[in-house]
């Protein structure tokens, strides 16, 4: 690529926004020359409107400091700047629906981490890895919404992260039941202990809308397009409980499957670490070069050690085993927002580029 590509982050104060200009920095493609927010934080300095905020382990990136943060609400303003953005608003559904249609129609190319547009029917939700076909919808939203560039992707949830990837690498032995109990991260709710001093040495049983989520979007990312609308799977059916847990990255899963042609568990073993995708195959600079780790050990996968597996974009799988009420058992971790939340919708971003769907303006 010649010229790196004018980059707008939407939500830019947030975690996620953080977690965006953090992945971004030094990236090859792609550069931040826009970060926009609620009118509160607009006209100061990004680092004047994160203030003492900032969520990340590393310093923020020089050269996002002196940006003057935009109103986010300033839509055509916003747009004129960038070739494409990435949204993390922090609005309701409805709000965040209206605002990056509206970004669309400048034909402004969004790529989402909000759940708002998950189940618009010609919207595609996408891991890359997985269902990038799902990508052909785009012209059918296209001409929906009246642009010839404009159009909003997004990336499903992080709960599913640790355990959709696994199931689809399975696929052919036909996964009819699976339950999942998902162990999520604080920062999965954009806080810190320093933010949220009541989750430590706690947990709570309860993530509002995650369960559905969990049982839902892996259906969608399994389903097929069909007459310019995703149309989700029939199966495998899926029953989730998802607990926060007193941790700050990682999301982790305990999983329960039923299969309908039985494999032995070598052969899970070695269909997971084969499996990639389109991101492996194009060489895209935010794909893991493996996807999927498989660790023998039998205390692993660990937040603490494997989290960051791949830059964070990778996802660690063990205890593999038979099970004595289902076929098999396993567990599995990802980090929920490098993969989980901006990493994925980067790689996104990437697929579209690789494509032709992203170009410069």
């Amino acid at each position: 690529m010649d010229k790196k590509l004018r980059v707008g982050i939407l939500g830019a104060t947030g975690m996620v926004g953080q977690r965006f200009i953090a992945l971004l920095e030094n990236h090859p493609w792609y550069e931040v020359v826009t970060v926009a927010a609620s009118p509160r934080s607009a006209g100061k300095t990004y680092e004047e409107a994160v203030g003492g905020r900032w969520k990340m382990d590393t310093p923020m990136p020089e050269g996002v400091k002196n940006l003057i943060v935009a109103n986010v609400n300033e839509v055509e303003k916003v747009a004129s700047s960038v070739d494409f953005v990435f949204s993390a608003v922090d609005m309701t559904k409805e709000e965040i629906r209206a605002i990056e249609d509206a970004y669309a129609k400048t034909e402004t190319p969004v790529v989402s981490n909000n759940s708002a547009h998950r189940w618009t029917k010609d919207v595609p939700m996408v891991v890359p890895e997985i269902n990038p076909e799902h990508f052909e919808v785009i012209e059918a939203q296209k001409k929906r919404l009246g642009t010839t560039k404009g159009f909003v992707a997004v990336k499903p949830n992080c709960s599913i992260q640790s355990y959709a990837p696994v199931l689809t690498a399975w696929k052919e032995f036909e996964p009819t039941e699976v339950v999942a109990t998902t162990y999520q991260a604080i920062s999965g709710a954009g806080k810190t202990f320093k933010d949220w001093p009541e989750m430590v040495e706690n947990i709570i049983p309860y993530i509002g809308g995650e369960e559905e989520k969990s049982e839902q979007e892996p259906l969608r990312i399994w389903g097929k397009v069909v007459d310019g609308e995703i149309v989700k799977a029939d199966g495998p059916v899926i029953t989730t409980q998802c607990i926060r847990v007193p941790v700050l990255n990682g999301h982790t899963a305990a999983v329960f499957v039923k299969f309908a042609k039985k494999p032995t568990k070598e052969q899970l073993i070695d269909r997971i670490v084969n499996f990639r995708g389109l991101p492996q195959d194009l060489e895209l600079p935010s794909a893991p070069k493996q996807f999927i780790q498989y660790l023998e050990e039998d205390n692993r996968p660990q937040v603490q050690l494997d989290v960051n597996y791949e830059n964070g974009m990778g996802v660690s799988v063990g205890r593999i085993r038979e099970d004595s009420v289902y076929d098999f058992k396993f567990v599995g971790l990802s980090h929920n927002t490098v993969r989980g939340a901006a990493g994925g919708a980067i790689l996104c971003a990437e697929t579209l580029t690789a494509k032709g769907y992203i170009q410069a303006k």
